[in-house]
């Protein structure tokens, strides 16, 4: 079970996830494609335009589940390509549209109606209710025709997709072998020899150097980087105000929580719907008011919804709306939700819906007293105080930094501040404050590449504290030159010399793995190798020594399969004395049904992607 698990965690997964990010996007989005004037197209697929409003719901959809994968750090986001795989998969899902139309994958205005009709949000007692449907169009700002050819269009993109898919099928040999990627053991002999002593006679010349440099360029490539000044400013550096609070101030704040604990009392809110969908706004005014007129001559509120409202929601549990946020009916339903007394029933009230009757009730609860609240309130005080007091000394510098382009009026203001420098300053740099995402973002942003090194305005960081900064120097990308590399390569050429010398030395040892048994090699060479034991991939090995031990065949009964791999300062010789691959069987079925499901998902998506450049080789594309 362990080592499906670890299948499941492992390449498998992480394949999985890339391919499936971009595809999952495709389905259901709410922007479908639409026409417009010139200015309002992103592209044109085979004469179909994509908007611009569509373009950036989808870039705003992957920028969103990149964002989760760089824990929200917008810094470490590229834009550019975000835009474009966005705009890849709209395009995909145009030419998919269209070539599942072109296979008659289309359902009928009539059978869309009939399904729409089935739905159990748009049904009361049983039927199809024009009402719910007519409110659920509104509520998404859609015509009948509207939705029912965006179903249309996702009914058979869906259809097209599940046809390609599907048809991805798994053999038990494929099963086997994705089972033996992860989970076979190879039993593994390793002997280590230092490389100390080949260096010794090793000599590197200068165009050794430059030839190893112009040939293995991009292996100096360096990011971006700055050389900046800091300085942090913390609450806790700042004198705080008075530990005294007045009498007064207490006053004002107990004012303020009994005025916020009344505001949040929990109130049910209760409401009679007069719509406008069948009738005038006339008529449903006329008998909204009738019905209010009916409950002040003693009709109760629950009656009069059950026999009146147009809600089928809440008419049968006396007009409560059981999920009610301010907002949802609009201004006016707000308005007369607040203003009236416990109670009491307000007169009818226009919406987009119609006209209601709306009353609305609070528990009594019980507000702590002044002398309850005092010490609480209090604190709250004095933390309000520390508050104001940090702010408006972040406020004073910041207008003295920025005048005097400048981190020195921290430090003569704030005894406790000190400018600090770091050099090179990456975004991947790790740090305590240089990583803070909207550090980030100052320091690597437009204006700093193209030479702003002006001290930045206040920064808040994720925690609290405000940093200033001041780029001293920005580092664009680019390719180290080889004065600053040269050492590097030369130890590099060093090493590789002296593991080709070590490797020449066994090269006859070597080549006797491959025809002899290995007893009779280890007997013939005196050779010390130690049995390191059994190993699957991702299983403790060293990256360098767990390749060169999976990347040799199964050896013969009584052989050893023999390869070297390099480490820092050594030479690793790997040996496989035994492959053992565990038989497909032996998965329990379970296990078996799930790596077949994961695997055929794999084979369908790249069917699917595969099919989707197809289509784009032959689309006119503007």
């Amino acid at each position: 079970m362990e080592s499906f698990r670890k299948v499941i965690r492992g390449w498998l997964g992480k394949v999985l996830l890339i391919l499936f990010l971009t595809p999952l996007a495709l389905v259901g989005i709410e922007g479908y494609f639409s026409g417009g004037n010139n200015a309002d197209v992103a592209k044109t697929v085979n004469g179909q335009a994509i908007s611009k409003k569509d373009l950036e719901a989808q870039t705003k959809s992957f920028k969103d589940q990149y964002l989760s994968m760089v824990n929200g750090d917008e810094s470490l986001l590229n834009q550019a390509f975000i835009q474009e795989s966005a705009l890849d998969s709209l395009v995909s899902r145009a030419l998919l549209v269209q070539q599942a139309e072109k296979l008659g994958m289309s359902l009928s205005d009539a059978q869309l109606e009939q399904m729409i009709a089935q739905q159990p949000s748009f049904q009361e007692n049983g039927k199809f209710s024009n009402t719910l449907y007519g409110n659920y169009l509104r509520s998404i700002g859609m015509t009948n025709q509207g939705l029912l050819d965006n179903l249309r269009q996702d009914h058979a993109l869906k259809m097209l997709m599940g046809m390609i898919t599907d048809s991805a099928l798994v053999s038990k040999l494929d099963l086997q072998q994705i089972s033996n990627l992860q989970t076979e053991k190879r039993d593994l002999f390793l002997a280590s020899v230092k490389l100390d002593d080949y260096k010794k006679n090793v000599k590197v010349s200068n165009q050794e150097i430059a030839d190893y440099y112009n040939k293995h360029q991009s292996k100096f490539k360096q990011t971006a980087s700055v050389d900046v000044d800091y300085v942090v400013l913390t609450p806790a550096m700042v004198a705080g105000p008075n530990a005294e609070v007045s009498g007064t101030e207490l006053e004002q704040a107990y004012a303020a929580f009994v005025e916020k604990a009344n505001k949040d009392v929990k109130r049910d809110v209760h409401h009679i719907l007069i719509g406008t969908d069948t009738r005038t706004v006339e008529e449903a005014q006329k008998i909204a008011a009738d019905v209010y007129a009916k409950i002040q001559g003693g009709m109760t509120f629950a009656q009069a919804a059950a026999q009146y409202s147009e809600d089928p929601s809440s008419k049968s549990k006396g007009g409560l709306l059981e999920s009610y946020v301010e907002g949802a009916f609009g201004d006016e339903f707000d308005k007369a939700v607040n203003s009236g007394k416990n109670g009491q029933v307000s007169q009818p009230v226009k919406t987009q819906y119609g006209y209601h009757l709306i009353e609305s009730t609070s528990a009594k609860t019980e507000i702590p007293t002044f002398e309850q609240k005092k010490a609480e309130l209090t604190a709250e005080v004095l933390k309000a105080k520390s508050a104001n007091a940090y702010s408006d000394t972040v406020n004073s510098l910041n207008e003295m930094i920025v005048s005097s382009d400048a981190l020195d009026p921290v430090t003569q203001e704030i005894k406790t501040a000190k400018i600090e420098s770091v050099k090179s300053v990456a975004l991947s740099t790790q740090h305590p404050v240089l990583s803070d995402p909207a550090v980030k973002v100052k320091l690597f942003n437009d204006d700093v590449k193209n030479g702003d090194r002006n001290a930045s305005s206040n920064i808040q960081l994720t925690n609290g504290d405000t940093v200033w900064l001041k780029v001293r120097n920005y580092h664009p990308a680019g390719v180290q030159p080889l004065a600053q590399v040269t050492a590097q390569v030369k130890a590099k050429l060093i090493e590789q010399k002296a593991y080709e010398a070590a490797k020449a030395k066994i090269a006859t040892m070597l080549a006797e793995f491959k025809t002899q048994p290995a007893e009779q090699v280890l007997a013939k060479n005196h050779f010390s190798f130690e049995h390191a034991g059994e190993f699957m991939r991702s299983q403790g090995l060293k990256r360098e020594v767990e390749r060169a031990a999976f990347s040799v065949p199964a050896p013969k009964a009584g052989q050893w399969s023999v390869t070297t791999a390099s480490l820092p300062g050594e030479m690793v010789v790997v040996a496989v004395a035994n492959v053992i691959k565990p038989p497909v069987d032996a998965l329990a079925p379970q296990q078996a049904q799930e790596l077949t499901k994961l695997y055929q998902q794999l084979r369908g998506q790249q069917m699917l992607d595969d099919y989707s450049q197809y289509l784009k080789s032959h689309a006119k594309i503007k």
